[in-house]
């Protein structure tokens, strides 16, 4: 694991956490924060020892508010495009975009723990995470408007197919910043928690999947789920799991998973995320599907 400044990660019994680590600044984003989650990622998404992975922020003031735009902060978390012409240049690209999109190429469940002020990309950067948490003291907004830009890290692909496009209009259109119990009417967070509960709460989650299921099922699950449902027809999705189900109802998870249920004792998966996900995984990098 590299040396890391502005994030802390812990790894423990098949649990990982990943904090955001600025409690100076409430956690603000950099691009230094930024490399530091994308190059842990690529370690935890590497050991197979790894089942779960939960993102919070040090502190009990913010989760992450906003980035830091400020000189000792590295100014804007993105390249700044101002001499740039060729809009496809690569300075051009959105730095929150380029971490969500690696968290949701990510092979390891992701579960956030919310643990205070969440706004711009500290709300954003939640969207790709597969099950989210909020503390009691939560407050998120999508703030951009208010702020004379858009909303980035690709949450306008994110944030309609989680809230509805219109719950993701409103909060985007008015950039208000709202409370833990109106994002979890809203379908943003899946519970709140008293703030010195939600670790507690967010490991419990973790725990269940890491001592209970196939890492190579929760892999291909992850991402049939975050990817099938932009398809335009649902023989999308049956080419997909049939492929699946065939190809992992002859493997090693498979037998294991009903001799555990038959003999009624805890299962052992043998499959491991970097040695054994099917021959067509990753499909989306098919011709046929690009």
């Amino acid at each position: 694991m590299a040396d890391f400044t502005q994030i802390l990660v812990d790894k423990a019994d098949g649990i990982a956490t990943v904090t955001l680590n600025r409690p100076e600044k409430m956690n603000a984003f950099t691009n230094v924060m930024m490399q530091e989650i994308i190059t842990a990622m690529d370690d935890l998404d590497a050991d197979d020892d790894v089942r779960a992975v939960i993102f919070t922020g040090a502190g009990d003031r913010a989760f992450c508010a906003g980035a830091d735009l400020t000189p000792e902060g590295g100014g804007r978390v993105f390249s700044d495009p101002t001499e740039v012409d060729d809009l496809f240049d690569e300075r051009v690209r959105d730095g929150g975009g380029r971490l969500t999109l690696r968290l949701f190429d990510a092979k390891k469940p992701l579960i956030s723990a919310c643990n205070g002020v969440a706004v711009g990309i500290g709300a954003t950067m939640q969207l790709p995470m597969d099950i989210r948490l909020a503390a009691d003291t939560a407050r998120y907004g999508f703030v951009f408007a208010r702020r004379g830009i858009v909303p980035e890290a690709a949450s306008s692909w994110f944030l309609p197919r989680l809230v509805g496009v219109s719950q993701a209009l409103e909060w985007c259109y008015s950039g208000r910043v709202f409370d833990a119990q109106e994002a979890k009417d809203g379908r943003l967070v899946r519970s709140i928690h008293p703030q010195a509960q939600l670790m507690e709460a967010a490991r419990g989650i973790a725990r269940e999947i890491a001592d209970n299921t196939s890492a190579v099922s929760v892999a291909m699950t992850r991402a049939m789920m975050w990817r099938l449902p932009s398809g335009d027809h649902p023989m999308e999705a049956h080419r997909i799991d049939s492929r699946a189900i065939y190809r992992l109802s002859r493997g090693a998870d498979a037998k294991e998973g009903i001799a555990s249920f038959l003999e009624k004792r805890d299962p052992d998966y043998p499959g491991r995320v970097s040695e054994d996900m099917p021959d067509f995984y990753p499909w989306w990098q098919e011709p046929e599907y690009k």
